[in-house]
């Protein structure tokens, strides 16, 4: 049996503009595509439960680099009580690694399985299967936009920010990365060194030695698919970025990708100097995301900073026949 029926209920630790009144976090337990037992957090609106149990939309939101779920899910803040949505964060598993996953396909597979896995263990949450959506920073961007890619069908919409889209270029900059303080200490000055271990020990080998399992785990591999797929598509990316360098061979390549491949795409680019993956909280840029699919209201939030390019008609998409 793929997943384990079973939540518990819990109030996990959250930001202080997230009051507790508003949300709560449900731990839930699932077997990952390998077999391994591993947790969710779901965020609700704090007044959500069998007895008031209307159906909501639905976000999946996996997790970044080396960052946990619950970590992942403390970005949304009081943002589910404001929208009258779910959030849930998996913990992840990759082909080798937790943390580290990196787009595996087993990992985007059990994303996609997420609304199932819910439906099992949550029995009373209700999702809207019309309004399912993706959002994830940097690994979890790149994972967003790889569920895109192969589970078009499940989505009403995705937002990446600050992805990785060419994952044996990010290999390759690996050593340029920046690491100071504790960071230099815990990697022993090896950081991009070491994380180039991880990714060959995840992926089995190197660009060079597994291109195909590299391009398998690139959402610019997939462009065509996703440009076809007239799903609704925020692409989020900095040009200070310091994690994802150089992003507009990433990010901003596959958004100039997808307007070749369909100008008539529904793909809005948001470009800006943020730090990596600074856009994606409650307390910034989270709020604009949510509201450009109508998952809040629209928000007055400053706009300094940031150039937005929408698509000339958002509902002209014509996808494969």
């Amino acid at each position: 049996m793929l997943v384990l029926a079973a939540a518990v209920v819990a109030l996990a630790a959250v930001p202080s503009h997230a009051s507790t009144k508003q949300i709560r976090v449900v731990t839930i337990h699932y077997r990952a595509h390998n077999g391994v037992a591993r947790k969710a957090y779901v965020v609700l609106p704090a007044w959500y439960d069998a007895a008031d149990d209307p159906p909501i939309p639905l976000i999946i939101s996996p997790h970044g680099r080396g960052v946990d779920a619950l970590a992942n899910a403390r970005l949304w803040g009081a943002l589910p009580a404001r929208g009258a949505f779910a959030v849930v964060s998996p913990e992840g598993e990759g082909r080798k690694l937790k943390l580290y996953s990196w787009g595996s396909p087993g990992q985007v597979d059990d994303l996609a399985r997420m609304p199932r896995i819910l439906r099992v263990t949550l029995p009373w949450l209700h999702v809207d299967r019309s309004r399912i959506y993706a959002f994830g920073g940097s690994m979890g961007g790149q994972e967003a936009l790889l569920l895109l890619a192969r589970h078009p069908h499940l989505l009403a919409g995705a937002a990446a920010f600050d992805a990785v889209t060419d994952l044996a270029r990010q290999y390759r900059d690996f050593p340029q990365l920046g690491c100071k303080g504790a960071c230099a200490k815990a990697f022993h000055g090896r950081f991009g060194r070491r994380l180039q271990e991880l990714a060959r020990t995840e992926i089995g080998g190197s660009p060079t030695s597994r291109p195909a399992a590299f391009a398998e785990r690139s959402p610019l591999t997939y462009a065509a698919t996703i440009a076809q797929s007239c799903v609704p598509l925020q692409l989020w990316w900095s040009m200070k970025d310091k994690i994802v360098l150089d992003q507009s061979q990433q990010t901003g390549a596959l958004y100039s990708r997808l307007d070749e491949l369909n100008p008539d795409a529904p793909v809005t680019a948001f470009i800006g100097t943020w730090r990596h993956s600074a856009e994606m909280r409650a307390s910034t840029r989270l709020p604009t995301a949510l509201a450009a699919f109508g998952l809040l209201p629209p928000v007055a939030h400053p706009r300094t900073g940031l150039h937005e390019i929408v698509p000339p008609d958002p509902t002209g998409c014509a996808g494969a026949p």
